[in-house]
Formats: C-alpha cells, structure tokens, sequence
C-alpha cells in the first residue's frame, strides 16, 4: 500500500529519542509515515495531512520490539525436558543434540513452517525485528539450509554452528572447531550476518570460541557470543576483547567482567534473556548491577525449544522488572533501543525522522502497562515497515 500514513490521537508516544525522559515521551502526538520511514513527529494539533489515518484512541505507541537474540529453525518439542526441569531436574544444556536429531530429520518445507509460525506469534506480540540464529543442524548442509530458511524471513541471521559438540565428534572436539571453521563457515557464511558461539561448559571453551570467531570475523562475520550462563567464565571479557556486538546471558559475572562491559571504550552490549531463566529455574542476571555501572543492556527472548520456549517480547519486559530489578522504563529501552544497538542498528527500536516505521500501539494509556499488566494481550496493531499488519 502506497501512500502517507498519520498515526494519530497517540496518548503517550515513546520515541527513544532525545529529551529529558529517558524514553523521548511525547504526549498527544502524531507521527507521519511515508515510504516506510518515520518522516515526522510531533503534536497532533499540528499533524500533516496524510492518504490515510490511524486512530489510536489515546492509547500508548512505542517503537517495535527488537528481539536479538532467537532459534527459530529446529524441529522436535522438548516439552517432557521441561516437565523434568519443574519436577527438580537441573538444567544442564545437554537437551540441545535432541533437537539437533530432530531437526537433522525434518523437510525445509517443515523447518520453513516452524519459523513462520514462531516469526508470526512474535510479529502479533510487537516484535518488528527479530535475529535468527542456526545451531541445530551441525552439519555443513544443515547449517547452510539453516541459515538459508532464515534468510527468507529476516536480514539479521546468525551462523552457530559452535552450538556444541555433536555426538559424532564428542571425542574429536578439535576436528569439529575445524569444521565450523573450514567447510562449514564457508557454506554458512552467505547467508548470514553473524557468527556465535556458545562459550559455556560442555559447550565451547574460550580458546576455541576464540578461533571460530576469528574465523568468522575474517570472513566478514560480525561477532555475538553466548556467554556466562551456567556459570563464571571467559566468555564476556572475550567478547569485549574481540569487539563483539553483543554478549548474551551474562547470568554469572565477576567485578571484572561488569567492569569490562562498562569500559569507556566498549561498544558490546549484554543482552539479558530471562525467558531461559524463567524456563530452567536458574538465577536471572542482575542487571541492576550492570545498569547502575553504565553498562548497555537489550532484552530477547532467546525463543527455543528447550530453554525458552517463548516469541513474546512483553513477557520478557515484564520478567525484567519484576525479576531483574529493572524500572518500567528501562526494561523498555532495553526492549527496542537496547535490541537495536545489539544488532548495531539505529534505524530500529526508535521513532525520529529517518527511522524505519515499526510501531506498535498499545490497548493500553502508557508503556508502564507492559509490567504492569504481565500475560495479558496488549497489542492492539503492529505497524511495520510502515505498513500494517
């Protein structure tokens, strides 16, 4: 659909842009939508004409939630690990090579099919961008088609192939990091962005995570890093040292790490996932102690069939708060802006002239509500792209 599109009647408009509130709130606002992009913002008493008007009713309007840090390309349910799990059973990560079976044996057309239905749960909730990763082929050709079937539903995949050691290399670890790095990184890299690593015990330890992603950085390959979720490591002070864009978990962090993410220099961000703590029963981060050190936090869902079994962005705002110790307001901006910078974008996750038009507009009068009202349906109508949903 061509044309102007004018939001308008929006009761409380969070911009992420400058201002004194920390969220750039504008109230009864109107914000102009042409060829995709935002091309103004302000009082609706002196909106632009437009082809064509949104009415929000008063309710709230916030950019679209940008989730960086998902699985969706897997076969398989992993809900009697689950069961386990609430049944006393800790969490260990080892479920992992099950969905790897799974999805080793799946079609594309029913791989294609899963990331469809997960991409539309989490487009209905809000969710304008989201990350895909791969990590549960672990072979050249199911890596390649991993990322490939990704492609086709958004521009940020990531290749993770060091997801962990499949079951027919558990005794050659080496031999498999030269796979990821060799054949395998070759194949993958066309159709992706970035490269990970899940830096952990009984995964990847921090020498070989270095030389898969210097690998991937040599190919082009820009740097995410799972790391520090099942306990203290190396994994956050390597991604700092190596630049990444983006370290994920950080549930278990020395003075040392907090320290490194907060450098003057540091441009990595902790992306903090409390869908997996919610779903293992584990410590959440504290991420209080990273916001209070001026550290850059974004929120994801971590949405896979083990761990965090969840495409809703709300939840997870919610779990911030009320779990991470996180204002409203800071769960938010780590919910849009904070995911953007992950991804290092700044066309996503903000309302300002020149950014892409993703909004979402609330059943609700503000954002506090998304907190505030944990479980219940708040989305009214997603707009992305400029285009309605």
């Amino acid at each position: 659909m061509s044309g102007s599109l004018l939001v308008d009647n929006i009761g409380e408009l969070v911009t992420n842009g400058p201002g004194e509130d920390p969220l750039g709130i504008r109230r009864d606002a109107a914000v102009l939508v042409e060829d995709g992009r935002v091309a103004w913002v302000g009082a609706a008493a002196y909106a632009p004409a437009a082809d064509r008007r949104i009415d929000a009713g008063g309710a709230a309007v916030l950019p679209g939630f940008v989730d960086s840090h998902a699985h969706l390309v897997f076969a398989g349910d992993r809900a009697a690990e689950f069961a386990a799990r609430m049944a006393g059973q800790p969490y260990t990560g080892g479920g992992i090579r099950t969905t790897v079976g799974a999805t080793r044996a799946a079609t594309d057309d029913e791989l294609r099919a899963t990331v469809r239905r997960l991409r539309g749960e989490a487009l209905r909730q809000g969710t304008t961008t989201m990350e895909i990763k791969s990590g549960y082929g672990l072979t050249v050709a199911d890596e390649a088609r991993s990322l490939r079937i990704a492609a086709e539903t958004s521009t940020e995949t990531t290749f993770l192939g060091a997801h962990v050691v499949p079951s027919e290399y558990a005794d050659r670890p080496d031999d498999y990091v030269g796979l990821v790095c060799g054949p395998m990184l070759a194949a993958a890299a066309p159709y992706a962005k970035w490269i990970d690593v899940f830096c952990e015990r009984g995964a990847f330890d921090v020498d070989h995570a270095r030389a898969i992603l210097a690998c991937g950085q040599a190919a082009g390959l820009g740097v995410r890093l799972h790391a520090n979720q099942l306990g203290p490591g190396a994994g956050v002070q390597l991604g700092v040292e190596l630049g990444a864009a983006s370290v994920d978990h950080c549930t278990h962090l020395s003075d040392a790490d907090v320290d490194a993410l907060a450098g003057a220099h540091t441009t990595t961000v902790a992306t903090l996932l409390p869908g997996a703590e919610f779903s293992t029963r584990s410590p959440y981060p504290d991420a209080r102690r990273l916001l209070d050190a001026g550290v850059t936090v974004a929120l994801a869902t971590d949405c896979n069939p083990g761990s965090s079994y969840t495409s809703s962005m709300p939840f997870c705002v919610a779990l911030a708060v009320r779990e991470m110790r996180m204002t409203p307001a800071e769960a938010v901006w780590a919910a849009t802006a904070g995911g953007a910078r992950a991804l290092r974008r700044d066309d996503i996750g903000v309302l300002t002239p020149g950014a892409r038009a993703d909004l979402v507009v609330l059943d609700a009068p503000s954002y506090l509500h998304l907190a505030y009202r944990p479980g219940v349906p708040l989305i009214r109508q997603v707009i992305r792209n400029g285009a309605p949903q």
